[in-house]
């Protein structure tokens, strides 16, 4: 395979081209082969956590325990600080008390009220201060359930921003969550996957450290507006519980199976057949004439196999294969079968 070139050369001098005349390159053909999978396009991309809560409690107080220290995990409804609940105790049994009271009173006004011993009016005011206090016992109640601090969500601490003792207002940040209930993955796609999220057949991604395993992954958003870089910002939620190795700030590589349209037919061609003219890539069609020509393409990614996926071609075009980078728009080149493997060098 390697002593073609040598013996085209050689052939080529012996024929003894006069001076002054143009030398005719002879070429090895290849044909667009359909891209049946459609587009594969891979991407960089990094976890990120769903969110940052900052927690604080409902009620002012004194911090009486803080449970959690700076990057523990904490499961939802676990519990992480407390105040001092010792007033909000007192409160609720106080009102307590009086509802107690007021309880047995307005039964007693009840019976009354029935033999007709009271007037409706007494009753009723009886039965609205009850109502009254009650409202006023939950309230202490609520208060006093305040005063324990527990993690609406799965997450690491992030940040503890006091220590035991110290006296917090209602709603003061306590601690800093790092919500990982729903973690995501963000990347930022060019144009040409916005115009075509539609296509988006199956999104995937995987860890440097366990390349062969695929996750499986869903497109939550796909923001219409292109950054400074002529980007857009992709999100990606995982399609199952993520593994516990995925934490946030982990760089994953993302992989978008996008489907063949008719209007972007992709194809598969050989590397050494692509070359570049002012930033474009390009490669050389033969007509029947054996007049070569510059096609530009689009190239899309690459195959497992390291071959090039392009758009642009019809399907039924010869592409030269190799030696691109010594041809010219619109000269004359000589197509040469390539040798088969029982027949190295065209001697039968």
């Amino acid at each position: 395979m390697y002593l073609i070139t040598p013996l085209i050369c050689a052939a080529l001098a012996g024929c003894g081209v006069p001076t002054g005349e143009q030398v005719v390159h002879s070429v090895l053909l290849t044909s667009p082969r359909p891209n049946s999978e459609g587009q594969t396009l891979d991407f960089s991309g990094i976890v990120r956590e769903a969110g940052e809560i900052s927690l604080g409690f409902k009620t002012a107080g004194q911090i009486n325990h803080i449970a959690v220290d700076e990057g523990d995990f904490v499961r939802q409804g676990q519990l992480i600080a407390t105040l001092d609940d010792a007033d909000y105790r007192l409160g609720v049994e106080a009102l307590q008390v009086q509802y107690d009271q007021l309880t047995a009173e307005v039964k007693r006004l009840e019976q009354l009220y029935k033999a007709k011993s009271v007037s409706a009016n007494d009753y009723e005011k009886a039965v609205a201060g009850l109502k009254q206090l009650g409202v006023q016992l939950q309230v202490n109640k609520n208060k006093l359930d305040y005063t324990r601090l527990c993690a609406p969500v799965s997450g690491y601490v992030r940040e503890v921003n006091f220590d035991e003792a110290e006296m917090v207002n209602a709603g003061t940040p306590v601690i800093s969550l790092l919500d990982v209930g729903g973690m995501e993955v963000e990347l930022d796609v060019p144009a040409t996957v916005y115009q075509r999220q539609a296509d988006i057949e199956r999104i995937t991604c995987q860890t440097a450290d366990t390349p062969a395993k695929s996750i499986s992954m869903k497109l939550l958003s796909l923001t219409p507006k292109a950054d400074a870089t002529q980007l857009y910002r992709m999100r990606l939620g995982f399609s199952s519980t993520p593994d516990a190795s995925l934490t946030a700030g982990r760089n994953v590589q993302v992989r978008l199976c996008l489907a063949e349209t008719d209007s972007l037919r992709n194809f598969v061609l050989p590397l050494a057949s692509l070359f570049q003219e002012q930033g474009e890539s390009y490669v050389w069609t033969v007509g029947g004439d054996s007049i070569i020509n510059m096609v530009k393409v689009s190239v899309q990614g690459t195959t497992p196999e390291g071959r090039a996926i392009v758009a642009g071609l019809r399907g039924d075009e010869s592409v030269v294969r190799a030696g691109v980078h010594a041809l010219r728009e619109g000269e004359k080149v000589r197509v040469i079968d390539e040798s088969s493997e029982t027949n190295v060098g065209g001697q039968l």
